[in-house]
């Protein structure tokens, strides 16, 4: 780490903030074929359950880039924990700027939220600890850990039981990169996202970068921004160059290559792209390569043999479906020289990739029992507190629903066989830390599955997330049931009734 100190940071007024997206190119000219592109967006359109977007970045050109409708390249995307990997690079920044040290002790920063007795092992842990999931603790003992107390995050993470010996024992560990957010804003005064506005953010082009706040005003570091597809692939382009960008230095290469590398061992699976090793909050991969992930499929993949970087969004169970597509499509296609223009093939590829969609809600426009139904107001117990009363009116193929809220009613358009997009207040996702936001984008489609039962397909295309909720109708009641495509726990909620007075 020496050399990361003795590496000088870039003076702030010398940056040149450029909101400039990165160069196209035709896939042969960077050595991929359109051929090759289109079967792997083919086979992530088809095997994987809810792609949002995915943009390819090889030799600092993007050569293939999508999203699957209601989701578009202007909107900003929930990461989870593919945010840790921002926050390593703020820890890393402020190291260089003499801030701090990896081997500081956590404790000596909090002095004030230390338990009444402290542990040895508690006393030996420092910050490559937290960096490297190597803190000590088991994960029972991280389960109760509140982003949400009123009571302070550093408080709680200190008076955690620590097991092992910290440097010793790895344990994915979000309240860790808490920790790390905490130590930065504690160091340097300003908020992880503000301090890496100038640092990082304005640099590379990242516009209005959201991150979530824990109570006492800390960016929450393990999870909690939310940027754009091509954002995401900018940074990993930054680490694929070793922080180098427009000829400016914004991140020590010796910094990029410690957080890169493997620093400590989390399994000796050959084939998992989860026992790979962990570096300072970034995954080894597989063939060489290192990741930032999220979960439900947030990706930032570099690939250095290959001099390309793969973001993707997505809202999947099975994260590790969606690395071993691009695996065995990607690799085999990525040449080291350029190819042959192949006009025809460049034409289909552009076609699929601009008119991809999620697979709005299927069924009629119509039913017999719609007239009966159509503006009556039901009154629905719905234990979250959310929704009060839901209405439907149907006519001419359209359907509105809406809402009562504690604020009001809210309206969203149901298009049929299309989405029709709005916000709303009382749809937050299946996770606590979805519901941080305030409100959410939401793409609607609606139809009529069978006579007494209207569907609506909600996205909510911030997030990795949607939600089918079915209606049935019988005389003055409503009964709905709705199920989300992935979460950290029940996917389906619970059954809500309503009724006509």
């Amino acid at each position: 780490m020496k050399a990361i100190l003795a590496m000088a940071i870039i003076c702030l007024f010398d940056v040149v903030c450029s909101a400039e997206p990165l160069p196209r190119s035709a896939p042969e000219e960077q050595g991929i074929s359109s051929e090759a592109l289109l079967a792997y967006v083919d086979a992530a359109d088809h095997k994987i359950d809810a792609m949002n977007s995915l943009m390819l970045v090889r030799h600092g050109h993007v050569v293939a880039e999508g999203w699957w409708a209601p989701y578009g390249a202007e909107n900003r995307h929930m990461l989870y924990s593919l945010s840790k990997s921002f926050t390593s690079t703020a820890v890393g920044l402020a190291i260089a700027e003499g801030k701090l040290h990896l081997d500081d002790t956590v404790l000596s920063f909090f002095p004030e939220d230390a338990p009444d007795e402290v542990s040895s092992n508690l006393k030996a842990m420092r910050v490559r600890d937290l960096l490297s999931m190597s803190t000590g603790h088991h994960d029972e003992t991280i389960k109760p850990f509140s982003f949400t107390s009123l009571e302070p995050q550093t408080k709680q993470f200190l008076a955690m039981p620590i097991a092992h010996k910290p440097g010793t024992h790895f344990v994915y560990n979000t309240p860790a990169t808490y920790m790390c957010s905490a130590i930065v804003q504690k160091v340097t005064g300003e908020k992880v996202v503000d301090y890496l506005r100038p640092r990082l953010f304005e640099p590379l082009g990242i516009e209005n970068p959201v991150w979530f706040e824990s109570p006492q005003g800390v960016s929450l570091g393990g999870f909690g921004l939310n940027v754009r597809t091509e954002d995401i692939a900018k940074f990993g382009q930054l680490y694929l160059q070793k922080g180098q960008w427009q000829g400016k230095q914004l991140v020590p290469g010796a910094w990029v290559e410690a957080a890169t590398t493997r620093q400590t061992s989390n399994g000796s699976n050959p084939d998992s792209d989860w026992e790979q090793g962990y570096g300072y909050q970034f995954w080894r991969c597989r063939h060489g390569f290192y990741r930032g992930d999220g979960a439900f499929g947030q990706f930032c993949i570099v690939m250095p043999e290959y001099d390309a970087v793969l973001a993707i969004t997505s809202g999947v169970r099975d994260m590790g479906a969606v690395m071993a597509l691009a695996w065995e499509h990607l690799l085999p296609a990525m040449q080291s020289s350029p190819l042959p223009a192949n006009d025809a093939a460049q034409k289909k590829l552009a076609s699929k990739l601009a008119s991809l969609q999620l697979p709005p809600q299927t069924g009629a426009a119509s039913s017999p029992l719609a007239a009966q139904v159509s503006g009556k107001t039901y009154q629905v117990n719905d234990d979250t507190g959310r929704i009060g009363s839901i209405k439907f009116d149907f006519g001419d193929g359209r359907a509105t629903m809406t809402v009562g809220t504690a604020s009001g009613p809210e309206q969203l358009e149901c298009g049929n066989g299309v989405w029709q997009k709005s916000r709303a207040t009382w749809i937050a996702g299946p996770d606590a830390r979805a519901a941080l936001a305030p409100d959410q984008a939401v793409g609607a489609s609606g139809a009529w599955t069978s006579d007494d039962t209207y569907s609506v397909k909600l996205s909510l295309y911030e997030t990795p997330f949607y939600l089918n909720m079915k209606c049935r109708f019988s005389g003055d009641e409503v009964v709905i049931d709705s199920e989300y495509n992935c979460s950290f726990g029940p996917t389906k909620q619970p059954q809500m009734t309503g009724k006509h007075r």
